[in-house]
């Protein structure tokens, strides 16, 4: 049985990342980057799947840390008197990926126990191990080859890999784990102490570049790690998070695979990248999202792999049983091929606030005018929505509303910056139009609130983004009535569902958890109308949840107070970093996206009237 979601702590190299559990077991990592098969899967089975663990022989009582400033995970034992530390971390990669585990005794002896289960292609295989004079022990099936290297003496038991040792105080033991393509030469052994000085000095050195010096810094600081450690470095894409199919609801079928890049967090995250300091960070994201989508204007995608791949055929796991049970386990994201028109106003929006960041004009202007050309022609079409639907499309409110954000970005662009753009009277009207229909089909008047798509009577979490991204003023009668029906219908303990049913247009009760995303984007709107009490209300209740190192999961079970999904996610860590920012600096993320500044009249462009377009 793999551990509790919020027992796991994250490691990474910028290029994939394993989640350690506090009982000393690593027990998922993809090799050699995020998208790729696990080798080690106990996290989806049992250990048969994959682990290595390291942790005293008997009971002990644990406590853990990540090295201040950095992404190097510490791991105290205290067991039958004594005390010992295991330190893991991935080196920043050379060539070949490993994983490092330094045992240091830090007081009495402490009988240790090792266990290393490999298995390649998500558990299948077991590799052929052999051992060499020296020691070296050498897993091979295939192109793939895990090599270990330790002063530790060990033995084959049954398809593992075993060690018992004594570690001393003051004694320090270390394992080192690489990867590699099985016809290469054996990589050289490394220096594990040489190699925890130079990993650390390296995540040091890359937060000091944080411009935010304000309350809950900290926590900031920890969620921007994460993310830098969510980046594949080569391309600048960010993983929605390192694993597959952890269950959004527990023991159901609800499991994705998000080891991919999504394009809708984009705009959230260049801006919380850009006022956090990371200017090229976001620089090299917003590179990776114009290679990616790239090409003919109506394949844009909604997800793209680490480096732009399209074919992310979605198949299923026959061999593991899934997190505690919940199957099927999932690679692969059938998503990819949704139409969620959603899209074509995060890449619009995220030009905008590029350009605006650079003061740079008319880089990838063409790309946007062809996808707003492409736009204009299906604006109208129902869409599978931001949560991805796989039933009946809808004309989803939201994502009407990021067409009109298309629109509106990519005609802010042209009068900024003195574009020349081919169509600019028509976008205009297309902009006006589609405000008109969002505000006659997508408000209720009897509700005095927005609905979840044309025609029904249910609200969802995204018509949050309504105000964020600047559709309305967030003090418009029609906003304000929205979020009292979404408090109403969809917030438990200041945390937020996604919607109130299953399925949109079913019947049955939502057992999922609190989308959190979705209640930084709550703790933004009371930002925006001035309730900063409110908004470190909120806050601060997400910050309780965040588990002891600091990372964040997907959703969060109220009731139950357990982490549910994907973990850690990339959207949660950067929706913290810009509520904190928006909280605390003059004109944050938010009031940038908006328009809402603060101490400044509402913007023109904004139909604050409801007699004026409903």
């Amino acid at each position: 049985m793999p551990s509790a979601i919020e027992d796991y702590a994250l490691i990474g190299d910028c290029e994939t990342a394993a989640l350690v559990a506090k009982d000393g077991s690593i027990d998922w990592l993809c090799l050699p980057r995020f998208d790729s098969p696990a080798c080690f899967a106990a996290l989806l089975d049992t250990p048969e799947s994959g682990r290595w663990q390291l942790a005293p022989a008997g009971k002990s009582r644990v406590s853990r840390r990540y090295l201040p400033c950095t992404l190097i995970l510490e791991t105290t034992f205290h067991a039958n008197g004594g005390v010992v530390t295991v330190t893991d971390f991935m080196p920043r990669r050379a060539r070949h990926p490993k994983i490092v585990r330094i045992v240091t005794g830090k007081r009495g002896t402490v009988r240790m126990h090792m266990d290393l289960v490999m298995r390649f292609d998500f558990g299948l295989t077991v590799p052929w191990v052999t051992q060499r004079r020296d020691g070296t022990l050498v897993a091979v099936s295939g192109p793939n080859r895990l090599v270990l290297a330790t002063s530790v003496p060990l033995r084959g038991e049954g398809l593992h890999t075993i060690a018992e040792f004594d570690v001393h105080s003051g004694q320090t033991l270390s394992f080192e784990l690489t990867y590699g393509d099985s016809i290469e030469s054996l990589p050289a052994k490394g220096n594990p102490k040489l190699a925890l000085k130079a990993t650390e000095a390296w995540w040091r050195e890359w937060i000091s570049r944080c411009t935010y010096k304000g309350p809950f810094s900290a926590d900031l600081e920890r969620s921007l790690i994460v993310l830098k450690a969510l980046i594949y470095e080569p391309t600048g894409g960010i993983v929605a998070a390192p694993t597959t199919s952890l269950p959004e609801q527990r023991g159901a079928s609800l499991n994705w695979d998000y080891r991919y890049c999504w394009l809708r967090d984009a705009t959230f995250t260049i801006l919380g990248l850009i006022h956090a300091g990371f200017r090229n960070e976001a620089g090299a994201f917003r590179k990776w999202l114009m290679r990616s989508v790239a090409g003919s204007p109506e394949q844009i995608q909604v997800l793209y792999g680490p480096r732009g791949e399209r074919l992310l055929r979605e198949w299923e796991v026959p061999w593991l049983k899934g997190y505690c049970n919940a199957s099927p386990v999932r690679v692969g994201n059938a998503a990819s091929g949704q139409l969620q028109l959603d899209l074509y106003g995060e890449v619009a929006d995220v030009l905008y606030q590029a350009r605006s960041a650079a003061k740079r004009d008319g880089e990838d202007f063409d790309m946007e005018c062809a996808l707003l050309e492409h736009l204009s022609k299906i604006w109208r079409e129902p869409d599978h929505g931001i949560w991805e639907v796989r039933g009946q499309r809808r004309h989803y409110t939201h994502s009407k509303v990021m067409t009109w954000v298309a629109f509106d970005r990519t005609i802010r662009s042209v009068e900024r910056f003195k574009l020349k753009a081919p169509s600019l009277n028509q976008w205009r009207q297309i902009r006006e139009r589609i405000h008109r229909e969002i505000c006659t089909h997508g408000f209720d008047t009897r509700l005095g609130s927005f609905v979840q798509f044309y025609g029904s009577k249910e609200v969802d979490a995204s018509l949050l983004l309504l105000p964020l991204v600047g559709f309305l003023p967030p003090t418009d009668p029609r906003i304000a009535g929205t979020i009292k029906r979404i408090e109403k219908s969809l917030v438990r303990k200041w945390l937020v569902m996604r919607y109130r049913l299953n399925k949109p247009g079913g019947n049955s009760t939502n057992r999922e958890g609190a989308f959190l995303p979705c209640s930084f984007w709550l703790a933004d709107y009371y930002e925006l109308i001035g309730r900063q009490d409110v908004a470190r209300r909120i806050l601060k209740r997400l910050l309780a949840i965040q588990n002891d190192v600091g990372l964040l999961s997907e959703e969060y079970d109220p009731q139950g107070g357990r982490m549910l999904g994907n973990f850690p996610q990339a959207l949660s860590h950067v929706a913290l970093v810009n509520t904190i920012i928006n909280l605390h600096i003059q004109d944050g993320p938010a009031r940038q996206r908006s328009g809402a500044r603060r101490g400044a009249p509402e913007l023109a462009n904004r139909q604050s009237n409801p007699q004026q377009s409903g």
